[in-house]
């Protein structure tokens, strides 16, 4: 374990891995097994672009995650299932079981046609088994790509068609919060238009009745009675394929991410261990769902990579009211606790009165990912759940980057509210201005790029090289543009002011909408908000900000003109929205992501051709914007 233990090492280990980052990660990567050690740990060339980490190394990540961990750790539970009912049963799995049921449920893959190189989709919600299929997937070398339980069957064919899946693994139902969400049916409309699909393995955890395609689908539960546990692991080349993940982009279809096998092992754990500061028998709670970037690299691989214990979470914070979460952390005495501002905002809003039962004296330390956290709901989280004593890790990264990038080191860091603080060791970032010319000092602002590749960058976008480089390295020769704007306070400390593209030019001013969302989000009576541009006569682009107001009975233009005094006293009047609509609630993904494009085109006056809103958790939300609209 090559944990940093001090504010000074941290500036001392900095500047190593930029001075020689090979030398550096060749120290990360020596404390893994490998069946054949590299020749070479790095080739690169961000024109093309093709990174290399650890050439012609061999590996499989799952020896290092479970195999390994054996001798010592075999009857330390590697995840507490908690499921989302809480009167229902828990599940654990130590590290020995969950090692068994990954190596059968391995050779239920191969019994089923999978071999190395193929692609599986996982199509699963919040269960143990969505954690073994992308750990059996690895085993044997296939590559798996998980699609979120929340998307639509056309979302999921999608998925499946651009990677050419020929198995899914899926279940028959989910229970999410009050829903009972029928998972099978979702995945049988996909498959109409999926005929290259050949096998369909079903994990029964509803019990509903569900449609069984003779010769296609099998039960996961029977296919596991077929194997036995015995199932060594491929050998991997350290560029082969670990798994795609599907991004949405702000233009055209979803981009297929592409992550392999030795860099990415290396830089996950490499940043779970020092981010977190993990120490063995620790317990570890990430809230994110494993059909996103935080599950895979934060949930399934660097906790288990480095022999933590985790708490795997089906349900949702608001079932069966907004004190789950803190019981589920007294339950678990649970050390280190990961979620999301959204998540944070909406069970500040719920009140503290949920969180009083329970003690939280277990925690350690908090961590936020996903967005930017506004001060407000930092100061909140460190004040209610921290009890001022938890460091909070505000971290900065992307499903591209892999894992953590920009973060405070918990407890070594001093923490800034709504900075994501200081580049972790190998990370290079710097600032640009439009054309590209590097933006030097502090106190300034600009485009984010990484200069320099660290192991878990992504590789390309998959069947497609050319969007790979489109999108990520051809804004800004021999740079990985992030596509977030980004300012750098007098102490160096990095704070991002969301997607270049949610940046507003505002008479020449350029104003990130998560820093005007802060603002209006510091108001008391406001929940959560959103801010897009709109073409103004006098300025260019205007602000308009829609606004979740929780007190019903506020008259519409006190709150407007309080939120006005809000943002100009924490940005300035350049800042001040030129028009606010109160909604009762945002377009978002069943991510929680808000579909920015739909509010763009309605504060733009286009409230006909909003595009795909199947993806959204509430549909309705749109109708009522639109009718609102200013």
């Amino acid at each position: 374990m090559n944990r940093i233990t001090s504010f000074e090492e941290y500036k001392t280990e900095y500047k190593r891995s930029v001075e020689s980052p090979e030398l550096f990660w060749e120290e990360q990567a020596e404390q893994f097994v490998w069946k054949k050690k590299w020749d070479k740990v790095l080739n690169w060339d961000f024109t093309e672009p093709k990174i290399e980490w650890f050439v012609n190394g061999k590996l499989n990540i799952t020896e290092n995650c479970l195999d390994r961990h054996l001798p010592e750790r075999a009857n330390q539970i590697a995840y507490y299932w908690e499921p989302n009912n809480p009167q229902e049963k828990a599940v654990e799995l130590t590290y020995k079981q969950l090692h068994e049921q990954v190596c059968k449920f391995a050779n239920v893959l191969k019994n089923n046609g999978a071999k190395k190189g193929d692609r599986i989709c996982i199509y699963m919600p919040m269960v143990p088994e969505l954690a073994i299929a992308l750990l059996a997937c690895a085993r044997i070398g296939a590559v798996h790509s998980v699609v979120f339980g929340g998307f639509s069957a056309s979302a999921l064919s999608g998925r499946i068609q651009d990677c050419d899946s020929k198995i899914v693994v899926t279940t028959d139902g989910a229970y999410r919060g009050a829903k009972d969400i029928p998972i099978k049916d979702v995945v049988d409309e996909a498959l109409e238009i999926c005929p290259a699909v050949e096998k369909v393995i079903v994990v029964q955890r509803t019990d509903t009745f569900i449609k069984m395609q003779e010769g296609r689908d099998v039960l996961w539960k029977d296919e596991m009675e077929k194997v036995n546990a015995d199932c060594p692991a491929e050998s991997m080349d350290a560029e082969d394929l670990l798994f795609i993940l599907y991004t949405s982009g702000s233009t055209g279809k979803p981009k297929g991410v592409v992550h392999t096998c030795g860099g990415y092992m290396v830089y996950t754990h490499y940043t779970f261990e020092n981010v977190f500061q993990y120490k063995d028998k620790e317990v570890y709670w990430c809230t994110a769902d494993i059909g996103w970037i935080t599950g895979h690299s934060y949930i399934v691989y660097a906790p288990l990579l480095a022999g933590a214990t985790s708490v795997l979470f089906e349900g949702v914070p608001t079932y069966p009211d907004a004190g789950r979460f803190w019981q589920v952390i007294d339950k678990y005495k649970v050390n280190i606790f990961y979620t999301a501002p959204t998540a944070i905002r909406a069970l500040e809003a719920a009140g503290e009165h949920f969180i009083k039962p329970y003690k939280l004296n277990s925690l350690r330390i908090l961590g936020s990912v996903g967005e930017p956290i506004n001060e407000e709901a930092w100061n909140w989280y460190n004040e209610n759940i921290g009890k001022g004593k938890c460091p909070i890790v505000d971290t900065w990264w992307q499903t591209e980057t892999g894992g953590m990038m920009i973060s405070p080191l918990a407890g070594l860091t001093k923490t800034k509210p709504s900075f994501a603080t200081l580049p972790l060791p190998g990370v290079q970032p710097m600032l640009v201005d439009d054309k590209g010319n590097e933006i030097i000092g502090n106190g300034v602002e600009g485009n984010l790029c990484i200069k320099f590749p660290w192991p878990a960058i992504l590789r390309t976008t998959y069947g497609d090289h050319e969007r790979c480089y489109q999108n990520y390295f051809a804004t800004y020769p021999n740079l990985y543009f992030t596509g977030d704007g980004c300012k750098r306070d007098e102490d160096g400390y990095y704070r991002i002011t969301g997607r270049v593209d949610d940046v507003i030019n505002v008479s020449g001013h350029r104003i990130g909408t998560a820093e005007v969302e802060s603002a209006i989000n510091m108001h008391i009576d406001i929940v959560e908000s959103a801010v897009v541009g709109y073409p103004h006569d006098i300025k260019g682009q205007g602000i308009y900000a829609y606004v979740i107001c929780t007190n019903h009975s506020k008259d519409h233009n006190s709150l407007r003109k309080e939120i006005l005094a809000e943002v100009t006293k924490m940005i300035g009047a350049i800042a001040k929205p030129d028009k606010i609509q109160v909604v009762s609630g945002l377009p978002k993904t069943r991510s929680g992501k808000i579909m920015r494009r739909i509010l763009r085109k309605v504060a733009e006056g286009e409230t006909c051709n909003l595009g795909d809103t199947s993806t959204l958790l509430d549909p309705s939300v749109v109708d009522e914007i639109k009718a609102g609209a200013l």
